[in-house]
């Protein structure tokens, strides 16, 4: 079993939280990030900008209601793949990724959340990733005694709670 820690994260100083691993660290300590927007980044697997391309739908959900509090929360979600490049590399230098999204949907509030997971699914040979991380198959999370995205993935969503709804101006 993989020895992840996770625990409850303040997100919007308390106001939302959600549970994901410890080791996934805040983007605003790196680089600027929107008032709008938060942002955690697993660092062994800490990107760039990146030139997406070749989008694989893998799974969808349909629309699923699910309680947040004492709220009804419209919830969707996605599983991809896409091509993606490092920096100001070309298509040659691609590494596939798989991306996990999810979009709670607040009526009360007229608020979309956002949930966004990926991981490398293939290093290529090309990519300034493959200095790093060696080229290839990445090995698995588990193996590495770490949660699997998949389930990172659904620990936040389903761990998702909003402490203060006054975030959302009501």
């Amino acid at each position: 079993m993989a020895e992840d820690i996770c625990t409850d994260r303040p997100l919007f100083g308390g106001s939302i939280s959600s549970t994901f691993p410890v080791r996934f660290q805040d983007v605003s300590n790196i680089r600027q990030v929107p008032d709008h927007q938060e942002a955690f980044v697993d660092p062994s697997h800490l990107a760039n900008e990146q030139d997406a391309q070749g989008f694989t739908l893998v799974e969808q959900s349909g629309v699923v209601e699910v309680p947040i509090g004492n709220v009804s929360v419209a919830v969707t979600t996605a599983i991809g793949k896409m091509g993606v490049s490092k920096a100001r590399q070309g298509r040659e230098a691609q590494n596939v990724v798989q991306v996990y999204l999810a979009n709670l949907r607040f009526k009360n509030v007229g608020t979309d959340v956002l949930v966004v997971a990926y991981e490398p699914v293939l290093i290529s040979p090309l990519s300034e990733s493959a200095a790093t991380v060696g080229a290839g198959l990445p090995a698995p999370a588990a193996q590495s005694g770490f949660l699997p995205m998949a389930e990172v993935f659904k620990l936040a969503v389903s761990n998702f709670k909003v402490n203060d709804w006054s975030l959302f101006g009501n």
